[in-house]
C-alpha cells in the first residue's frame, strides 16, 4: 500500500514530536536521578589516621574545604572560608594562625576571630572519630558568636 504525502508529513510530525517528548524525559530524568555526593557537601574522610595527628596540627583537606585541627581540646573542622566576605583563609604555619589574604580577619587555630572585620570565628563543620578513622561530614556546617571547648571533638 503507498502512502500518501499527507501521510508521511503526519508520521513525520508525530515522529519529531516524540522524540522531543523522549529527549526531554530523558534530560528530566538525568537531572532529578540522585547523584552520590562525595567531597564538600557529603562525608569526607581525612587522609591521616588519628595517632599520625600531633596537637597544634592543621591539616588542610581540599576534597572537603576545610582544615582540620588539634589543640588541647580536641579535633574540630574549620571551613576555610572566612565569615566576612567569603576568601579563602589560609594557614600560616609561621604565625600561627589563619590570615584572610583579603580583608585581613585573623584567626587563632581554633577559629576564633581575633582581628580584623570578620564578626565572628570561623564556621565548622562536624566530624566523628571511630578508631583511629576522622570523618567529616562537610554538610553540616554550623555558625558559632564565639570558639567554646564544647564545639571540640573530644580524642
Amino acid at each position: 500500500m503507498e502512502m500518501t504525502r499527507r501521510e508521511i508529513l503526519r508520521s513525520s510530525m508525530f515522529a519529531s514530536v516524540g522524540l522531543m517528548f523522549s529527549g526531554a524525559a530523558g534530560g528530566a530524568g538525568a537531572f532529578l536521578w540522585p547523584a552520590k555526593v562525595s567531597g564538600f557537601g557529603g562525608l569526607v574522610r581525612v587522609p591521616q589516621k588519628l595517632s599520625e595527628i600531633p596537637v597544634g596540627a592543621v591539616i588542610p583537606v581540599r576534597e572537603g574545604k576545610f582544615y582540620l585541627t588539634r589543640t588541647e581540646d580536641g579535633l574540630m573542622a574549620l571551613y576555610w572560608k572566612c565569615v566576612h566576605l567569603g576568601c579563602t583563609v589560609p594557614w600560616e604555619a609561621g604565625a600561627g594562625q589563619f590570615k584572610c589574604p583579603c580583608h585581613q580577619s585573623v584567626y587563632e587555630i581554633t577559629g576564633q576571630n581575633i582581628a580584623g572585620p570578620a564578626t565572628r570565628p570561623l564556621d565548622y563543620m562536624e566530624l566523628e572519630v571511630e578508631g583511629e578513622d576522622v570523618t567529616v561530614n562537610s554538610g553540616k556546617i554550623h555558625q558559632r558568636h564565639v570558639y567554646e571547648p564544647s564545639q571540640a571533638v573530644k580524642v
